[in-house]
């Protein structure tokens, strides 16, 4: 297993033969690489952090569908509702979705393919929506025995 260190630049899109439309995340390598590694087709796992989105309620973390609207709720529209029985067990289990801290994850993606590969300028277009934000730190992982 090879792996390279790389800097997501934005999303993009290829057009293949017969106008077949491919979105693609450009990433710029960051490591000197040896020739052969990086080769249109090779498959390649990806691993990055994605985006961080602060204290975030249960409705956009976990998406809970909130209260009703109507039925004398007057304020509780994207509350959690009950989160667990009382006297017993008479503690909240660990693990209970609530709201917090959401994004900022390290997420490994595979299944990714390199569509195209500029070896002057450093940059590989692999296909899909890479993990993370523009210039965010993103690591490719290549199996030197798939070819």
């Amino acid at each position: 297993m090879i792996v390279i260190e790389g800097k997501k630049i934005e999303m993009s899109q290829i057009f293949e033969g017969a106008g077949k439309v491919v979105p693609v995340t450009l990433i710029k390598i960051i490591d000197k690489i040896k020739e052969g590694i990086i080769e249109v087709g090779n498959p390649v796992v990806i691993t990055g952090f994605s985006k961080g989105r602060g204290f975030a309620g249960v409705v956009k973390r976990h998406n809970f569908r909130g209260g009703p609207a109507t039925h004398g709720q007057s304020d509780r529209h994207r509350a959690p509702g009950s989160i667990g029985a009382g006297t017993s067990p008479g503690r909240v289990y660990k693990g209970k979705r609530m709201a917090g801290r959401f994004g900022g994850d390290k997420v490994t993606v595979k299944g990714f393919k390199v569509v195209f590969f500029n070896d002057k300028e450093n940059v590989v277009a692999v296909s899909g929506p890479v993990p993370g934000a523009r210039n965010g730190k993103v690591y490719l992982k290549f199996d030197k025995n798939e070819n």
